[in-house]
């Protein structure tokens, strides 16, 4: 009988993850309400936000731009946000319909399953990210090409952390519900205390304390960079290498972490 070949790391890690991510997006594209509502949800938010706060907020946009303006960058975060947590749900959903276990029983390394489910939702979150991105000339926000590309940049690498928190979180997780509220539980807090909603210059001492503490916080500041490019001096921002360095280590730990909780097994929530 012939010998089985060896496996590489290409078809033991790339060509697995690539497998799973392109299946996560073409089940994305199939499913028009998900598309919609990641989409609908932040826009209606931003609108909205916008329209109550008006010109009473100005802090930290050139030229003391209101609300509308500044949360346009806390917008994107939030659509990475939504992305990340209906994404990861597909992890209990393939438990629940027997197609994770058969990925599990076959000779593919559990990173490699980690690396698929979260780069699947990585590429779906900045694809909606950007198309948001659109609508940035209607508030005065132009965009140059290192500009355009840096934020592309930056979203890749904070939906690639957030896809990794909520993977740890959904493979824990054995029912859709229990998911939505640990999330919740988690993220909400994150974007909250990331400086997407309000700059931590004026805060309290412990909420700013929290804020420094917050990752989320440093990928929130280098979006904030990337957008202003050429304005980014005059904003009081934490700098790039700190800023994007630690966006890096978040993400890289989140993905490390989500390797490691995938070998173990799941009988209930937290079992």
């Amino acid at each position: 009988m012939p010998e089985n070949p060896p496996q590489t790391f290409f078809t033991r890690l790339v060509l697995p993850a690539a497998s799973l991510c392109r299946r996560d997006l073409v089940r994305f594209l199939r499913q028009r309400s998900r598309i919609i509502g990641a989409l609908a949800t932040p826009v209606l938010l931003w609108i909205v936000f916008g329209a109550g706060v008006g010109s009473s907020f100005r802090a930290s946009v050139p030229g003391g731009g209101n609300f509308l303006e500044y949360f346009f960058v806390g917008t994107l975060i939030m659509i990475l946000l939504f992305s990340a947590i209906f994404s990861e749900i597909s992890v209990i959903e393939d438990r629940r319909e027997g197609f994770l276990q058969s990925v599990l029983v076959s000779p593919v390394s559990p990173m490699a399953i980690v690396l698929g489910k979260v780069l699947g939702g990585t590429l779906l979150a900045t694809g909606q990210a950007v198309l948001f991105m659109l609508l940035a000339p209607l508030i005065g926000i132009s965009f140059s090409l290192v500009s355009f590309l840096a934020a592309i940049g930056v979203m890749l690498v904070v939906a690639f952390a957030l896809n990794g928190l909520s993977f740890c979180i959904a493979w824990r997780m054995s029912s859709t519900q229990g998911f939505h509220v640990i999330m919740n539980l988690f993220l909400l807090p994150m974007f909250l205390l990331s400086g997407a909603m309000f700059p931590a210059d004026g805060a309290a001492r412990l909420m700013r304390l929290a804020m420094d503490l917050n990752p989320l916080t440093y990928g929130v500041s280098a979006l904030r960079r990337a957008i202003y490019w050429s304005d980014a001096g005059a904003l009081h921002l934490t700098g790039w290498t700190v800023s994007l360095g630690a966006s890096l280590i978040f993400a890289a730990v989140m993905f490390l972490a989500a390797s490691l909780i995938s070998r173990g097994r799941v009988a209930a929530d937290w079992q």
